[in-house]
């Protein structure tokens, strides 16, 4: 492989490793298990093997790993996921799924898709900070029609 081909591997995995790292400074910030060392691991992996699938002589090779990106980090949320019969709730919704998200990043970065790949990281960081706005909260209460002051979405995603 060309060196300047690895530089620009080596290029994207340093974008892929601040953008994962900007979605994961919201859960590192409140104490979350999954936070900034996650989301840039998942980022940076789904970028590599990305990079290095789409420069294989085989034009499929690409399109082949990164479905098994995909499969691969479901099946990662699915062992995120749990449900407790005590509270009836269900926990690591939201990291399985913004892992999965992050993930899609990590491969848009090494497609060269960068502007998706940071508007992508944008929208998953203010998803992920929602629970923190009070308007969110007010609203989300007012849909719910929870009068009680307890937030809903610490009985549906638990820890997350």
């Amino acid at each position: 492989m060309d060196i300047n081909i690895e530089l620009l591997i080596v290029a994207k995995l340093f974008v892929s490793f601040l953008l994962g790292g900007f979605i994961g400074y919201d859960r590192e910030r409140h104490g979350r298990d999954a936070g900034i060392r996650t989301y840039a691991a998942v980022c940076i992996g789904a970028t590599l093997y990305t990079s290095i699938g789409s420069h294989l002589p085989d034009a499929g090779s690409a399109s082949r790993i990164i479905a098994n990106i995909v499969v691969g980090i479901g099946f990662l949320g699915a062992g995120i996921i749990y449900r407790t019969n005590s509270s009836k709730g269900s926990y690591g919704l939201t990291t399985a799924a913004t892992i999965w998200g992050t993930a899609a990043i990590g491969v848009a970065t090494g497609l060269g898709m960068f502007v998706i790949a940071v508007v992508g990281s944008c929208a998953l960081y203010f998803l992920l900070s929602l629970h923190h706005q009070k308007w969110y909260v007010k609203w989300k209460k007012r849909l719910s029609g929870n009068l009680s002051g307890k937030d809903n979405d610490e009985v549906h995603s638990g820890t997350d």
